[in-house]
């Protein structure tokens, strides 16, 4: 999505740098819409034969060694020097819609401190919030727009709301919730529907070599995703490659989205920003500035066609720096 920005030949800004590298990449498997679970699925397209999807248990991998050392994004210094910085993942909000009525533990997480839920008691709420949102929307796309009244029953939903400093790396939280709601893992994209999705929060731990006095490396980030197969093909954009930086060095990193390989990129459709000042993050040679404002709106467009309250949205929106 940086190419409509940053004009040809322009190296990718610390901005582009860091989306590129918290992007995760997935390995994608072809379900023919003969079987019976797509059958009657309105979320996909009725001119194709099958369906390519991913499984949430390999999109959480992806994220493995990111928690335990945290994803390398080489930032580029005012003074010409370049460091990589490193962030941790957090889950920060999840909702995953699906086809048919999932059951799953209700009371997993009720004295945790935790703002989640199972259930299906909501969706006539949802389907008017889609109803009432303006046809001006960033997200009126076709996909959605079909699905408006029929979102899907939710299965899941997390927000979390407790302190940065008392979380634990998204891997971690994804293996805790999923005890209580096996989906989690065992869901494949293809389950979901248009408006599932998650937000991961992306807080700085260190960088090397060691800076003094870089308050904008303090830094902090929301992406936002989409992760249902039906989603993919018409909202998520590819993207570049841009300095991403492995914690070992066979993995492999910058993925666009690929059918040769059999792998799906997954973008993030929107952002949000905490402490961010200064030029670093926001270099307007590449029009980051205008990025920033499209991925912002993008993020509060999605969140009030949703009728959401994110914790984590809300207090970087009121804690800008």
């Amino acid at each position: 999505m940086g190419g409509q920005w940053v004009e040809e030949g322009m190296p990718p800004s610390n901005l582009q740098r860091f989306l590129d590298c918290t992007t995760p990449t997935v390995e994608t498997h072809i379900l023919p819409k003969t079987n019976g679970r797509l059958s009657t699925d309105a979320w996909h397209h009725a001119e194709t034969d099958s369906v390519e999807y991913f499984n949430l248990a390999d999109l959480w991998e992806q994220y493995y060694e990111w928690s335990a050392y945290g994803a390398g994004v080489a930032v580029q210094l005012p003074g010409g020097e370049r460091v990589v910085q490193y962030y941790v993942p957090y889950l920060s909000g999840i909702q995953l819609y699906t086809n048919k009525v999932l059951t799953a533990s209700r009371s997993f997480g009720e004295d945790n401190g935790m703002d989640l839920w199972s259930d299906d008691e909501d969706n006539e709420k949802m389907s008017r919030s889609w109803s009432s949102t303006s046809d001006e929307s960033l997200f009126n796309c076709d996909v959605l727009g079909a699905n408006r009244k029929r979102p899907g029953h939710l299965y899941f939903e997390f927000f979390e709301v407790g302190s940065p400093y008392g979380r634990v790396p998204l891997i971690d939280k994804v293996y805790e919730l999923s005890q209580g709601f096996p989906g989690l893992t065992s869901l494949k994209s293809a389950d979901l529907s248009p408006v599932s999705w998650m937000s991961v929060a992306w807080y700085p731990i260190y960088h090397i070599p060691y800076q003094r006095n870089v308050k904008d490396l303090s830094a902090c980030f929301l992406t936002y995703h989409t992760i249902s197969s039906s989603f993919q093909d018409q909202a998520l954009e590819t993207m570049t490659n841009g300095g991403c930086h492995p914690v070992t060095s066979g993995k492999q990193n910058g993925h666009i989205m690929d059918k040769k390989s059999n792998t799906v990129s997954l973008p993030p459709f929107g952002l949000a920003a905490h402490k961010i000042q200064g030029s670093l993050w926001t270099n307007p040679m590449v029009g980051d500035h205008r990025k920033m404002d499209f991925y912002f709106s993008a993020a509060d467009s999605w969140l009030k066609q949703l009728g959401v309250q994110h914790h984590d949205f809300n207090f970087f929106i009121t804690h800008p720096m």
